[in-house]
């Protein structure tokens, strides 16, 4: 077997290395966020990973009860919201609100989305949109004060290039995001509004002109995108459209939509290891090495990225009550972390320097990153499906380390930090006990093993052996 071998020179020059995927973090639906279950591993996730907003949809829709029609009478409710909003405030984070769906008091038609029936429409009347718009925005001024609220981030709806979330031309939806554009910023000039909040990248362009022409406001541009977007054949299953994909396709997204959108903020508030709300993948060590490299790969070219979902605490067809069941979510139904869940807890560790890494490898991709006395060596061996990949041999030469006072490695692979092969390993289990619950958290931790700093020439060496899908990272504590 031959050896994977890469150098960084630890005295060389560093680079800033911005934390941009703890910007924001999403959810399902705005009224999961009023579950026990739903707070508690928003809270965790917030402690653990860093995550300072969080994104949802559905806010405005019926079952919130924002707006609804009483005997031919507009009832304006804030009340389902505030509890939300007040719950993020109360652990240190803060809404990324996602003004979707229609009220169906003020829907311009019939269509729906997911099981919670989400109405799709554009308004039958743009300015009664942007009354509840008004009242709403200006409700939370008044509760929290607009310091606060210039913190927030205000998305207009959610992937309205899709006819399964806008049955409205472009046009519908432009003429949508000037009215609460227009609502927003009477109230407060400094609060953020932006769009397209696009699937795919959809738009940017187009948007940017538009509101350019029409000297409408853009304080930021979403949007979205996943390794499974237009890859593959219609009917294709998730393996088949990941196989068709590239390696390094979402690198490719990120690169060309910042340079549609030049100097405007770039946040993508849904990205994921695939667009299916089934997909074992997600479940699987296969995910945190997919997550560690995209991310690494996204650094320079956003300000937010925001990973769908925190939780399979998740809605959109049915709820599921399998443990695992393939969900979006960094943790299970019962809490219980996925290496997912685990790689995003070691990027959040890792520091805010990075160092230059020589090396190339068709699988293996290798990063060095510093704060002060703390450098962390990080590893992915990772491989779309059906294409090659092996258990690999690796060496990285550190010239300049000295000093080092402890060093250890933590690994996430099929036997390490992963709940998913040790709930597979019980049997698959449809319902979890207390006991279940504690041997499978146990299993999802991650462990910290010493590994040895070696010399030769006194240069410093690490070496290591790095399986199929997996994601190592090592830390070397300095004197």
């Amino acid at each position: 077997m031959n050896t994977v071998v890469f150098s960084c020179d630890i005295t060389g020059a560093a680079t800033p290395f911005l934390h941009f995927w703890e910007h924001t973090v999403g959810s399902g639906h705005a009224t999961l966020a009023l579950r026990a279950d739903w707070q508690r591993q928003l809270a965790r996730s917030h402690i653990d990973l860093g995550f300072r907003h969080v994104r949802f949809h559905g806010i405005l829709s019926d079952d919130m009860g924002t707006l609804v029609d009483e005997n031919d009478q507009l009832v304006y409710s804030f009340f389902n919201a505030d509890q939300v909003c007040d719950f993020l405030l109360s652990i240190g984070m803060k809404p990324f609100v996602e003004l979707s769906f229609m009220p169906n008091t003020l829907s311009s038609g019939d269509d729906i989305v997911f099981h919670y029936k989400g109405n799709v429409t554009p308004p039958r009347d743009y300015n009664a949109w942007t009354t509840l718009i008004h009242n709403l925005v200006t409700h939370w001024v008044e509760r929290y004060g607009i310091e606060e609220l210039r913190q927030w981030f205000f998305e207009v709806w959610n992937e309205p290039n899709l006819k399964a979330f806008w049955t409205g031309s472009q046009e519908d939806y432009f003429r949508l995001y000037q009215y609460t554009t227009e609502a927003i910023k009477k109230i407060d000039a400094q609060l953020k509004v932006g769009g397209p909040a696009t699937a795919d990248n959809a738009w940017i362009t187009e948007f940017l002109q538009h509101c350019e022409a029409n000297n409408i406001p853009v304080d930021f541009v979403s949007t979205h995108h996943y390794p499974t977007d237009d890859f593959g054949k219609p009917g294709d299953d998730t393996v088949a459209q990941l196989a068709a994909s590239r390696r390094s396709a979402l690198r490719d997204e990120v690169a060309i939509a910042k340079s549609k959108v030049k100097d405007k903020p770039l946040y993508y508030t849904e990205w994921c290891t695939s667009s299916n709300p089934f997909d074992e993948m997600h479940d699987q060590a296969y995910a945190a090495a997919f997550i560690v490299k995209t991310i690494m790969e996204a650094q320079g070219y956003v300000d937010g990225y925001s990973y769908w979902t925190f939780s399979d605490i998740f809605e959109e067809n049915y709820f599921s009550s399998v443990p695992f069941h393939g969900g979006f979510g960094l943790q299970n139904i019962y809490g219980i972390p996925k290496p997912a869940y685990r790689a995003f807890e070691l990027l959040h560790r890792l520091g805010d320097k990075a160092l230059q890494v020589h090396g190339m490898h068709k699988t293996v991709d290798a990063w060095v990153l510093q704060r002060e006395n703390t450098i962390h060596v990080l590893f992915t061996n990772w491989a779309l499906p059906k294409h090659e990949i092996n258990t690999e041999e690796i060496k990285i030469t550190l010239p300049g380390l000295t000093n080092v006072s402890s060093s250890f490695i933590e690994i996430i692979d099929e036997t390490h930090a992963n709940a998913y092969k040790t709930w597979i390993d019980m049997g698959k289990t449809g319902s979890l006990s207390p006991n279940d619950v504690q041997a499978l958290e146990k299993a999802s931790m991650l462990v910290k093993e010493p590994i040895e700093v070696k010399y030769a020439n006194k240069e410093a060496y690490i070496e290591l052996t790095l399986s199929p899908q997996a994601t190592a990272c090592i830390t070397l504590e300095l004197k």
